[in-house]
């Protein structure tokens, strides 16, 4: 796990060493145990390494005989294996990212799509002036570029290309409008004007500082079902499960995991207890507040029965005030999604004892959790209706309108591009999901949450394999009635009933709207009067906002919150400054 930036000069010129020192400044705390250079002609590249695999000898860059270099930040899960296959002539290191560069000088850009694991990299090909920039299939692992005429340039996160100089910080009125109403966004286009996504899956080809290029490796099947029933798909997916989790437990470095009350984090500590002969670590957020659920109780049960080793963790109104500024700081690719608040301080605790974490991201989305697919799959005339049709300021008249126009014409546009093949309905909203909300949501959230405190965090579910057996169950697998992850569900009845996996699902809450209600007097001019807010915000309707009592007024004002702190560090480049009300003060 790692940071990488890039430059490719267009018209031949190097770049210098002040710009490469700023991209490496600029991802150091994601490589905490050292950093790596290369310089050859038009092209440079720098690396900040977390080191987890091949401690001695992986540091980065790694050259390959025929001249090419990679840097590369992320995990390769498959290596043992894919190295088995290539033979070990001529691997130089033990490190899971040389593969990467072995496979490029055997197959080309195809050999990328025999790689499982979280990666994003770069090769330069020295031999035809190229550079080729890689994300894996689900873009667990970031990366972002911009293009002028000039150069091309590339890094793990916006925030170093901007302190390089190589971009500005403009927020694009689109973007934004989807921050405020989804709590993310879409497509390649950051909230940046000119930084662009690598889209999951996505390898692009450079020659001469241009893109010549593009390709997509997709691992949601167009195919339809596959007709399995369900005891057979529950060995298959014991089989595939068991297997994956043993692939993402590869490490020189101790690992643990998140554990919430939930069956995707109980599915993946049942696995791992299984894998392993020494206790699992098990961290679970907390929260002092009568008004969310506690899933303590739950995974204090879950974890005895597993013989794991449980740490608690407490996030409680205090830390919401004083840790919300740094953590809107690191958000640099915003998504206002309140459960970064206590992935962060998790973060932080785990990383004084270990530097891998595994984590049930995605099982969501691979097995059908989400109430909004059950809502999806039943007729309009029945109640059924699309996913996200409401955004978070409708009716509230709160941003004035043209601020809001068109927020929702990325998700319409995800939506007719998954239309596609023998996809049921349920199949097409899981792959919209895929698309945006899982990668610039929940896998941001993760990636920079861990990323600030020198954590890597893994993912089980989110896998090729996984994805090829879990997105292709029929329909009746994934949702009974109302049930959603069905077989999911009873695989964890077998294995670990006391998870009691077919209790209602309560979801992940944070009393964001609670604790911001409390201060909304003290709060709410401080908010209205931020530059961020001033640009988009009706006059004295921002107040007003924070003194009206109700569940969507809170969740209103925690957006406009969160967009106010991440518009003074992301933008005006204002560093956090204390607790939510210093930070908002000065």
């Amino acid at each position: 796990m790692c940071g990488i930036a890039g430059y490719f000069g267009k018209k031949g010129q190097s770049p210098s060493e002040e710009i490469l020192d700023r991209l490496r400044d600029g991802l150091a705390h994601r490589g905490p145990d050292g950093d790596g250079r290369y310089v050859k002609g038009a092209v440079g590249l720098v690396q900040t390494r977390l080191a987890i695999i091949d401690l001695a000898s992986g540091d980065q860059p790694l050259f390959h005989e025929n001249g090419s270099v990679l840097v590369a930040n992320g995990e390769i899960y498959n290596y043992v294996e894919l190295r088995r296959d290539l033979g070990e002539a001529g691997f130089k290191t033990g490190s899971d990212s040389e593969i990467a560069l072995r496979l490029y000088a055997r197959d080309g850009v195809a050999g990328f799509d025999l790689l499982r694991g979280m990666y994003a990299f770069a090769i330069h090909d020295p031999q035809d002036n190229s550079l080729i920039l890689c994300r894996d299939p689900f873009g667990i692992k970031p990366l972002y570029y911009v293009e002028t005429d000039a150069y091309f340039a590339f890094a793990s996160e916006p925030h170093a290309l901007i302190v390089a100089g190589l971009a500005g910080a403009e927020v694009r009125a689109e973007a934004r409008a989807e921050v405020l109403q989804l709590q993310f966004t879409t497509g390649g286009d950051t909230i940046f004007t000119g930084i662009e996504r690598l889209l999951p899956g996505e390898t692009l080809v450079l020659k001469n500082g241009r893109i010549v290029d593009r390709h997509r490796r997709l691992v949601l099947s167009d195919q339809g079902v596959n007709g399995i029933s369900l005891e057979e798909a529950l060995v298959d997916w014991d089989r595939v499960f068991e297997e994956t989790v043993r692939l993402h437990q590869r490490s020189d470095v101790d690992y643990a995991m998140f554990l919430s009350g939930g069956v995707d984090s109980a599915a993946l500590l049942a696995m791992m207890s299984r894998l392993n002969e020494r206790p699992v670590w098990a961290y679970t957020a907390a929260f002092d507040s009568g008004s969310v659920y506690d899933e303590r109780e739950q995974a204090h049960e879950v974890v005895k029965s597993c013989n794991a080793r449980h740490v608690e963790v407490m996030f409680d109104e205090c830390d919401f005030w004083s840790l919300l500024p740094a953590v809107a700081a690191a958000m640099d690719d915003p998504a206002a999604d309140y459960a970064i608040l206590p992935t962060f301080k998790l973060a932080r605790e785990v990383a004084r004892d270990f530097k891998v974490v595994l984590s049930g991201e995605g099982g969501d989305e691979m097995f059908a959790g989400y109430g909004r697919y059950r809502s999806v799959m039943r007729p309009f005339l029945l109640g059924g209706r699309g996913m996200r049709t409401r955004g978070t300021f409708d009716g509230l008249d709160v941003l004035r309108p043209e601020i809001i126009r068109g927020w929702r014409d990325g998700m319409v546009s995800a939506e007719i591009r998954e239309k596609r093949g023998r996809r049921s309905r349920l199949a097409v909203a899981q792959a919209v999901d895929c698309a945006d909300w899982l990668p610039n949501d929940l896998l941001i959230k993760l990636d920079r949450c861990l990323m600030v405190h020198g954590l890597e965090g893994r993912t089980p579910f989110l896998d090729p394999e996984v994805a090829e057996f879990a997105y292709r169950l029929p329909d009746r697998l994934k949702i009974r009635g109302r049930t959603g992850k069905f077989m999911l569900r009873n695989w964890l009845d077998r294995c670990l009933p006391v998870a009691k996996p077919f209790t209602k699902k309560r979801g992940f809450t944070v009393p964001v709207g609670e604790w911001i209600g409390k201060e909304g007097k003290r709060l709410g001019p401080l908010v209205a009067t931020q530059p961020g807010i001033e640009e988009i915000a009706r006059p004295g309707m921002v107040e007003k906002l924070f003194v009206t009592p109700g569940k969507k007024e809170g969740a209103a004002a925690w957006h406009l919150l969160f967009y106010a702190l991440w518009h003074r560090s992301n933008v005006l480049g204002h560093a956090p400054a204390g607790n939510v009300f210093e930070s908002l003060s000065r």
